[in-house]
C-alpha cells in the first residue's frame, strides 16, 4: 500500500537522475554549505595548532632537547615555543608586513604579494563555489584555468591590437576559453548524465597535455628558445600594475573582487541564480516546478568555467606575463579548498582566497628565515579542508554544542 513516498525517494544513488549525484557527495556539500562561521574559524585554528606540532618536531634543535626532557623539560618547552613563534611570525611578516625590512616599500611588499596571489585563488574558488550552489562538484577548475590562460596568452602575444582593445580582447578570450572548457562538463552532465567529477578530472589532463603540446609548436614557442615557454605578452595586453614594476599587484585583484560581487548578485538578485540554487537544493523539486535542470547544469558550468578562465587570465596577463607548462601552479585544486573554506559563498570565498594567498606568500619567507619546510603550509591547508568536512570532530574537540553552533552560525548567513 502506498504511503505517499515517491519513486525518487526510493532510488539508490546509482539510480538517481542526472545531477542528483551520489549521496555521499551531496552529504558533503550540504555539510559544507550548512556549516557556521564559528566552525570555520575553529577549523582554521585547529589546523594551525596541528601545524605547530609539526613545526616543533621538524626542528632539529627541539629534537635535541628530547634527549634530556625529563631532566630539564623547560629547555624543550622554550625551544618549542621559539620554533613555533618564529615560524608563524615569519609567516605573518611574509604575508602582511615585514617588520624587519629596511624600507617602507619593502615592508609593504608582502601584503601586495598576498593580494596578487589571492586574485586567481578567488576567481577559481568562485568557479567551484558557484557549481556547489547548483549541486555540482567542479573539480575541473585546473583545466579551465589552463584553457583560459592559453587563450588569453595567445591573444596577448600573437595579436597586434590597439592598447585598450588588446587588453579587453585578451580578457574576453580567457573568459571564453574557460567557459567552453567548463561548458563541456555541463553539456555532458545535462545530455548524458556523465558525472561531473569524472569528466572534469579527465578534462584537466586533456588541458594540461594540450598546453604541453602547444608549447612545442612554432605558434606558441618563444623565438630562439627550445624549452616549452611562450613569448612575453605584449605590453598593450598586460594587466596594469598599480605600484610600478617593483610590485606585482595588478588589475587582476579588482577584477576578482568584481567577479565575487557578480556571483553574489547572480545568486541572490537574479532569476537565473534562483534557478541555480533551486536545482542545487533539490533537482527533482526544481524539475517539478518547471525549471530546466539540464539547462541549469549547462549554464552554471559555463559561468563557472568563465570564472576559472578569469583566474588563468590574471596569471598570464598580470602575474607571469608568459605561458609555461606550469602556468596554473595547482591553483585549480587549491580553489576547491578555498570554496570549501568559504562555505560556497562569494564573501567567504574572497576571505578564504586572501587567507590562502597569505599562506602562499608567507610560506616562502617562513622557510627562508627559520628553515621551516614550506610543505608545512600545504599540510595546514589540507588540514583546514579535513576539519571543515568533519564538523562533529571540531565540535567534540572544542566542546561546541550543535545547537549553539547553529545559533552562532547565523552570522555566516551574511556570507551566503
Amino acid at each position: 500500500m502506498s504511503t505517499g513516498t515517491s519513486a525518487t525517494d526510493e532510488r539508490s544513488p546509482q539510480q538517481a537522475p542526472p545531477g542528483e549525484g551520489p549521496a555521499g557527495l551531496r552529504g558533503l556539500r550540504d555539510a559544507v554549505l550548512g556549516g557556521s562561521a564559528l566552525l570555520t574559524l575553529l577549523a582554521v585554528v585547529l589546523a594551525l595548532v596541528v601545524g605547530a606540532v609539526l613545526i616543533v618536531f621538524s626542528d632539529q634543535e627541539v629534537l635535541d632537547t628530547l634527549g634530556y626532557l625529563t631532566a630539564r623539560p623547560s629547555d624543550f618547552l622554550s625551544a618549542a615555543w621559539d620554533s613555533v613563534s618564529g615560524a608563524y611570525s615569519a609567516l605573518f611578516q611574509g604575508a602582511v608586513v615585514d617588520l624587519q625590512a629596511d624600507t617602507t616599500s619593502a615592508a609593504l611588499r608582502p601584503i601586495t604579494e598576498t593580494l596578487t596571489l589571492a586574485a586567481p585563488l578567488i576567481a577559481a574558488g568562485l568557479a567551484v563555489a558557484l557549481a556547489f550552489r547548483a549541486g555540482l562538484f567542479n573539480i575541473g577548475a585546473e583545466g579551465q584555468i589552463v584553457l583560459g590562460a592559453v587563450c588569453a596568452g595567445y591573444v596577448g602575444f600573437a595579436w597586434d591590437l590597439p592598447v585598450v582593445l588588446h587588453l579587453v580582447v585578451a580578457l574576453a578570450a580567457g573568459l571564453l576559453g574557460g567557459a567552453v572548457w567548463g561548458g563541456i562538463v555541463g553539456v555532458l552532465k545535462a545530455r548524458t548524465g556523465a558525472h561531473e567529477v569524472i569528466t572534469s578530472i579527465m578534462l584537466n589532463y586533456v588541458a594540461r597535455f594540450l598546453l604541453a603540446y602547444l608549447l612545442t609548436t612554432a605558434a606558441f614557442q618563444r623565438p630562439g628558445r627550445s624549452d616549452p615557454i611562450s613569448p612575453f605578452v605584449d605590453g598593450a595586453a598586460q594587466l596594469p600594475r598599480f605600484l610600478g614594476e617593483g610590485f606585482r599587484l595588478n588589475l587582476g585583484f579588482p577584477l576578482a573582487l568584481a567577479a565575487a560581487a557578480g556571483v553574489w548578485w547572480l545568486l541572490h538578485r537574479s532569476t537565473v541564480g534562483f534557478r541555480f540554487r533551486a536545482v542545487g537544493a533539490n533537482a527533482s523539486a526544481a524539475r517539478t516546478a518547471g525549471i530546466s535542470v539540464e539547462r541549469s547544469y549547462t549554464g552554471v558550468m559555463l559561468v563557472a568555467g568563465g570564472l576559472a578562465g578569469l583566474a588563468g587570465t590574471t596569471l598570464v596577463l598580470g602575474n607571469e606575463r608568459y605561458l609555461t607548462g606550469g602556468i596554473s601552479g595547482g591553483i585549480g585544486f587549491d580553489a576547491i579548498t578555498v570554496a570549501l573554506l568559504g562555505r560556497g559563498s562569494a564573501l567567504g570565498t574572497v576571505l578564504a582566497g586572501l587567507l590562502f594567498g597569505g599562506l602562499r606568500a608567507g610560506g616562502v619567507l617562513m622557510q627562508a628565515r627559520t628553515g621551516t619546510p614550506i610543505d608545512i603550509v600545504l599540510v595546514v591547508q589540507s588540514l583546514i579542508v579535513l576539519f571543515i568536512a568533519a564538523p562533529p570532530l571540531v565540535r567534540s574537540i572544542f566542546r561546541v554544542r550543535a545547537a549553539g553552533a547553529s545559533s552562532i552560525g547565523q552570522v555566516s548567513k551574511g556570507w551566503s
